[in-house]
C-alpha cells in the first residue's frame, strides 16, 4: 500500500508521529513475519520543501511530483484548535495549494483520509459533500456551519466513504492508522494495536463534553444551563423555550443547526454526562443516580447509557477506577 502523509506548516505533532510510528511498526512486524518488502510505502509529502510542526520541529518533506503514485493520502491535523485559529489557516496559500492537490489526487483515483482538524481541509475541497463524515468533536458546530452539505456525525470515530475515510479528534490519527493497517492485514493490525496498547474505537461519544459544544452559540449555552437545572424534573421543549424567551420552533432549529441534534437529544447527553460523574464519585446505587437525572428507575438509565456510550454500568464503573 502506497501512502503519503500530507504535511503542512504548523501541523499537529502527535498526529504526524503516531501515523509514522504505527506504519513503522506494521512494516517491522510484516517484514519479520514474511522476510519480504515492507507492506506500507510511506512518504511525507508537502507543497513546500520543509515545514515546521506546531512545536517548531523541522520536518523534511518530499516534493509532490506527477510521477508520485499513491493508493492513499492522509491529511493530519493542523495545530489550530480554535475557530479563531483554524478559519484563517484554511485560507493560507500553502493550504490552498494542498486543497488543489487533493482534488487532483482524487481525480486520479487516490483515496483520501483525514483526521481531526485535517477533516476541515478535506471538507473545504467539497469532496465530503453529500457524504458521511466525522471530525474533531469540539469543532463540530463550526464544521456543521461551514459545510452544511456534509452528513456529519461527530459521535463516530471513523467514517468510511467512497472518497476515503475521516477520523475523529487528536488520537483519532492512531485509530485511522490502525484502520488502514487492518485493511491490508487484520492480523498485523492486531499485533500493532497490542504493542501500542491501543485499538480502533468506534465512537467519540464517551469523550464529548456537552458544555464545550454549547459555547458555540449563545442560545444553546443558555439552553444548556436551563437543562442542567432541570435534569431531575425532566424535559419539556415548551418550558425550555418559554424560559429562554424564544419559540419552541426556534430552539429546535438552532439545536439542529449547531449541535446536529434535537433539544431532547442534547438534554439526554447532559443526563448521560451527569450519570457518568455520579457513577464515578458519588457512591450512590444506580436507582439513586437515575433519580438524580430524572428517571424513575435504574433500568431506564442503564439502557440510555448503553445506547449512548456502548457500555454497561459495570464497564463504566471499571473504566473510572
Amino acid at each position: 500500500m502506497r501512502i503519503a502523509v500530507l504535511a503542512l506548516e504548523g501541523l499537529f505533532d502527535t498526529g504526524l508521529t503516531v501515523l509514522l510510528d504505527a506504519f513503522g511498526l506494521a512494516n517491522k512486524f510484516s517484514a519479520g513475519q514474511t522476510g519480504g518488502a515492507p507492506r506500507f510505502e510511506v512518504s511525507v509529502v508537502g507543497v513546500r520543501k520543509k515545514v515546521r510542526t506546531g512545536h517548531g520541529l523541522a520536518v523534511p518533506v518530499q516534493v509532490i511530483t506527477p510521477d508520485l503514485k499513491l493508493d492513499w493520502v492522509i491529511v493530519p491535523a493542523l495545530n489550530t484548535g480554535t475557530p479563531e485559529q483554524l478559519v484563517p489557516a484554511l485560507e493560507r496559500p500553502d493550504v490552498r495549494k494542498a486543497k488543489a492537490q487533493l482534488l487532483r489526487w482524487h481525480a486520479e483515483g487516490v483515496q483520501i483520509a483525514a483526521s481531526c482538524i485535517g477533516t476541515f481541509l478535506l471538507a473545504d475541497t467539497g469532496l465530503l459533500d453529500h457524504r458521511e463524515a466525522t471530525t474533531t468533536w469540539w469543532l463540530a458546530p463550526l464544521f456543521r456551519q461551514r459545510y452544511p452539505k456534509v452528513l456529519l456525525d461527530e459521535s463516530r470515530m471513523l467514517v468510511p466513504s467512497d472518497a476515503g475515510v475521516t477520523a475523529g479528534a487528536a488520537m483519532g490519527h492512531l485509530d485511522l492508522a490502525l484502520w488502514l493497517i487492518r485493511k491490508a492485514s487484520p492480523e498485523l493490525a492486531t499485533v500493532v494495536s497490542r504493542y501500542l496498547l491501543a485499538d480502533i474505537r468506534s465512537s467519540q461519544a464517551p469523550y464529548i463534553i456537552p458544555n464545550h459544544l454549547a459555547q458555540a452559540d449563545p442560545l444553546i449555552l443558555r439552553f444548556e444551563k436551563w437543562a442542567r437545572d432541570h435534569l431531575k424534573t425532566g424535559f419539556s421543549l415548551q418550558d425550555a423555550a418559554s424560559a429562554l424567551a424564544t419559540s419552541a420552533r426556534t430552539l429546535q432549529r438552532r439545536c439542529e443547526a449547531v449541535l446536529g441534534k434535537s433539544p431532547l437529544s442534547y438534554f439526554q447527553d447532559l443526563r448521560v454526562e451527569r450519570a457518568q460523574s455520579l457513577l464515578h464519585g458519588s457512591g450512590l446505587d444506580l436507582d439513586a443516580i437515575a433519580a438524580e437525572v430524572g428517571y424513575v428507575d435504574g433500568a431506564t438509565l442503564r439502557t440510555l447509557l448503553r445506547e449512548r456510550l456502548g457500555r454497561g454500568v459495570r464497564e463504566l464503573r471499571a473504566d473510572l477506577r
